[in-house]
């Protein structure tokens, strides 16, 4: 699984730009960036602590298929992507991004555009970074438990991802950051589905800023495992809505 790579190709993917910054992330670089360029990024955040998910999977997060391909299509849609290794998700997201913003003209990142994107139980973290963000994509995410549930939670007890905004409600997020959620409509992760249901309609109840698309053959993980033109055209409108609140 940590092989496959997103189902829908972009125009120039095989020229992005790669480049390590001492191990601790990677960077992803449009084909015709210049340096000294000042570029809105997109996080690839990761909910998993390295070191058990290299045990289970042989490589880091930032090594798999996804994170790859994805870092290679948002570098051909204009941004910069940057994935990074962690062993304490919650801290070391954020210090990724006080590192990220501490040297923005050494990266050619424009500090005020930043995005996140995640998927699955990637996106509990990124919910708890939102404050922090321009914009998200969320994909057949892990939300937040709700109205008494505990599902969330004991998807993170099994999984063993980050949950840091477990007690959380929907009030407690900045209301006027836009979200792309991506619902798998037939995802086998027990309640996920429940979760994000209940997640949107508080969202929309409290008029987020929400693009919200329904892929209703699509099972977990259907941008890499799911070969099919819906599978594509939600990984489209996700760029798309990163390229709209990012380089616009």
């Amino acid at each position: 699984m940590t092989d496959k790579t997103v189902v829908y190709r972009a125009p120039r993917m095989d020229e992005v730009l790669v480049r390590q910054d001492d191990d601790r992330m990677d960077l992803y670089y449009p084909p015709d960036w210049r340096s000294g360029a000042r570029t809105p990024a997109v996080v690839i955040v990761t909910g998993y602590p390295d070191p058990g998910f290299e045990k289970m999977f042989g490589c880091k997060f930032k090594d798999t298929g996804s994170s790859t391909s994805w870092g290679r299509l948002i570098a051909a849609s204009g941004m910069i992507a940057i994935a990074y290794s962690n062993s304490e998700p919650e801290a070391d997201l954020h210090a990724l991004l006080d590192h990220v913003r501490n040297r923005a003209e050494d990266f050619g990142v424009d500090e005020n555009r930043i995005g996140l994107w995640a998927s699955s139980g990637n996106a509990a973290l990124a919910l708890s970074a939102l404050n922090r963000a321009r914009c998200a994509v969320l994909l057949y995410p892990v939300t937040l438990d709700l109205d008494g549930s505990t599902w969330v939670a004991d998807l993170a007890k099994q999984f063993r991802f980050a949950n840091p905004f477990a007690g959380k409600s929907v009030a407690d997020f900045p209301a006027d950051v836009p979200l792309f959620l991506a619902r798998a409509g037939r995802d086998e992760i027990p309640h996920l589905n429940d979760a994000l249901d209940r997640f949107l309609a508080h969202a929309v109840a409290r008029n987020f800023p929400v693009s919200f698309v329904n892929h209703p053959e699509g099972p977990h993980a259907f941008d890499l495992v799911h070969d099919s033109e819906m599978s594509r055209e939600v990984v489209r409108r996700a760029l798309a809505f990163l390229r709209f609140h990012l380089l616009s």
